[in-house]
């Protein structure tokens, strides 16, 4: 019986296959779709499609750079232990560089680039199979620079948490001191300008109930307000923190004296959002650059 493509697709939908070994297992059972599925499942490669509704919070995160661009990611696992699995960071790395290496700037485009192991979607649902746990592409960004900017990459825990700088002038050290700024301190965003008025907002509502509260007169409240919305930024906002190897100086301010500015920053934590994690990221980064 000829296998059709339609037939292909039908059995890729049930079972999560790559499309190769849909063709294969179709094939060998004469376009029985349901003998199909079987197969697949024999061969062990329809396991990963039961493994949808499980929660990979684990993983790594990892940066690859080559000229001009930069691609930042984040694979997941389901546990830690595969996370450290040679099958899986050899899968992360093809990942990365096929991306890398392509034109696409998107996840959902990512999923069809070829590696020598099918699509990255057949190469996922292939690895998943094979070790056993829920494995995926959670997010990623390329991101191209001008030639007289530079990539700045920290990476700290093994890969648990990344950060990708790009600088404008400086040089790729204050870079790198940037990224694991971001690493230790945890910023929600880079600049002032990047916090929506909303955030500011309530913030700011906030405050002033806070400076009420306590008898001040409404004039002065609204002074300290002001005062405290600025130690506010200075806490969430990474350009604004004090930076943590000369806390006389904003992180702006260091890239500056290092004739530089900030353009991009793009800070990776697996598992940010899908569960809280307790680890004590901060203290521990902070440590190892003091003792640089």
């Amino acid at each position: 019986m000829e296998v059709t493509a339609s037939m292909v697709k039908e059995l890729r939908e049930m079972t999560g296959a790559g499309m190769m070994d849909c063709k294969k297992a179709l094939a060998e059972t004469n376009g029985d779709m349901n003998a199909a599925v079987d197969w697949l499942r024999e061969k062990g490669i329809a396991k990963s499609a039961k493994k949808e509704s499980r929660i990979a919070a684990e993983g790594l995160a990892n940066i690859y750079l080559k000229g001009n661009r930069a691609v930042i990611l984040e694979v997941n696992s389901e546990t830690d232990f595969v996370s450290k699995n040679e099958e899986f960071t050899s899968m992360l790395d093809t990942i990365g560089n096929t991306i890398l290496d392509s034109k696409v700037n998107t996840l959902e485009e990512s999923f069809d680039l070829p590696t020598s192991e099918g699509t990255i979607k057949d190469l996922i649902i292939a690895k998943t199979a094979k070790i056993g746990e829920k494995l995926s592409l959670r997010r990623l960004e390329v991101v191209e620079k001008n030639d007289n900017e530079v990539f700045g990459s920290y990476f700290h825990m093994g890969g648990k948490i990344a950060v990708l700088s790009v600088l404008e002038g400086a040089n790729e050290d204050v870079a790198k001191d940037v990224s694991m700024q971001a690493a230790a301190m945890r910023p929600e965003y880079v600049f002032e300008s990047d916090v929506p008025a909303s955030v500011i907002d309530k913030e700011r509502a906030v405050q002033k109930e806070l400076a009420m509260s306590e008898g001040k007169p409404a004039d002065i409240a609204e002074k300290m307000v002001e005062g405290r919305i600025k130690k506010y930024f200075k806490e969430i906002c990474l350009a604004e923190q004090p930076f943590i190897k000369d806390g006389d100086i904003s992180v702006a301010t260091y890239v500056k004296n290092n004739h530089g500015t900030i353009k991009k920053v793009i800070r990776y934590e697996v598992g940010e959002g899908l569960e809280k994690r307790t680890e004590n990221f901060a203290e521990e980064v902070m440590n190892q650059i003091k003792g640089n």
